[in-house]
């Protein structure tokens, strides 16, 4: 008996070549017999017919009432990370409109950061975690203080061996400034007299240089899930955490969808957007069909850029003046178009309904064009 018609082909069972590969694999892996897999099949097929649309259908507005219904039951609330009592991660509602609204910057960014196999484990993931969190000259120093009588800013440093590295940073950042090394300080004095003001601001902009870590990761915790050690982040730099030899950079993810855009590609941020929109909402016990929202990713990237769905982004791109203006700023958008002289074809869902004709899905999406002979007259 040939291959073929032992595991079927497509054609037998109506699936696709890729689903009947994936229950061939899931027998051989399984060892059904014969009649497992028959009825293996059998379902595939029945959740497979299921899940199909028919031409025409308004898979948009549908996937819109699946994801907003739902939404109106989701809660307020943050919950409070793990091991930092003090800080709060947007959970729930205000999560999912951060994603579907695209902000360049998530109210809290944070990172999940998996290890690689020799790193795995609690020892090793504590020393990453502590040499990645973002350290200032303010947080490597016991005291910072004004010498009035010199014009200079002395900075006493809790561990000497980083006073090479913060001079270096100071006069890579700062110009026209004198820097000396002491045996428990640095000592650092502007070329030019600056008043106590300018020297108040000086001190601020000095505390604040970035020293050791990696930027913008404010905080991290070290927790155990599964067989895998853990390090979530507070604060994200994706870039520069993904060139860390320690890295497992197949499974380390930012919730910062655009920062993901950048570094792996608009595909990466199409399921980010799944992924998140799809956790933030199982989070809390809330079932939507995955396909809703891969829509709704799908039209977010579609140009090869993040947009939002409101106005600046899906909503107010959209080709019809109506649907435009009966989204947001009705008047903007009928004026704008009366100058520009636009035309409305009327192809859309919405323009249409508030017109009152047939809207272009189903049977509607289709002119039935008939040819009738003339009746011959009647002698």
């Amino acid at each position: 008996m040939s291959t073929e018609s032992q595991t079927g082909s497509s054609d037998e069972i109506g699936l696709p070549k890729k689903l009947v590969d994936e229950i061939d694999a899931v027998v051989k892996s399984r060892k059904l017999n014969k009649e497992q897999r028959i009825k293996l099949e059998e379902e595939v097929k029945k959740y497979f017919i299921k899940s199909r649309f028919e031409p025409g259908e308004t898979v948009g507005i549908l996937a819109a009432e699946s994801i907003s219904e739902p939404a109106t039951q989701m809660t307020m609330r943050t919950y409070h990370f793990a091991g930092s009592a003090g800080v709060r991660v947007t959970y729930g509602l205000p999560r999912l409109i951060e994603i579907f609204d695209a902000k360049k910057e998530p109210e809290t960014p944070v990172m999940t950061i998996y290890l690689k196999h020799q790193f795995n484990n609690r020892e090793a993931a504590t020393e990453i975690a502590e040499g990645i969190i973002e350290k200032n000259v303010l947080g490597v120093s016991k005291s910072f203080s004004i010498n009035l009588n010199d014009n200079s800013i002395e900075i006493e440093l809790t561990d000497m061996k980083k006073a090479g590295k913060i001079a270096r940073n100071i006069k890579e950042n700062l110009k026209d400034l004198e820097i000396k090394e002491k045996t428990h300080s640095i000592s650092i004095k502007p070329k030019t007299e600056l008043t106590v003001r300018e020297l108040q601001k000086l001190k601020e902009k000095i505390m604040n240089l970035h020293v050791d870590g990696i930027e913008e990761i404010r905080n991290a915790v070290v927790r155990r899930e599964g067989d895998d050690w853990l390090i979530n982040t507070i604060g994200s730099n994706l870039q520069e955490v993904l060139n860390l030899k320690e890295i497992d950079e197949n499974r380390t993810v930012t919730n910062n969808i655009h920062e993901i855009s950048q570094v792996l590609g608009i595909e990466g941020a199409r399921n980010m957007i799944m992924n998140e929109a799809l956790k933030t909402m199982q989070e809390q016990g809330l079932d939507v069909d995955v396909r809703h929202v891969m829509l709704v990713g799908d039209i977010m990237t579609l140009t090869g850029a993040v947009k939002s769905i409101g106005r600046y982004g899906v909503a107010g791109s959209q080709t019809s003046i109506l649907a435009r203006a009966a989204f947001e700023e009705t008047i903007k958008h009928l004026v704008r178009a009366s100058v520009r002289n636009e035309v409305d074809n009327f192809q859309g869902i919405f323009e249409n309904v508030m017109i009152g004709q047939v809207i272009p899905s189903g049977t509607g999406m289709f002119d039935l064009v008939a040819q009738f002979r003339k009746e011959e007259d009647k002698k």
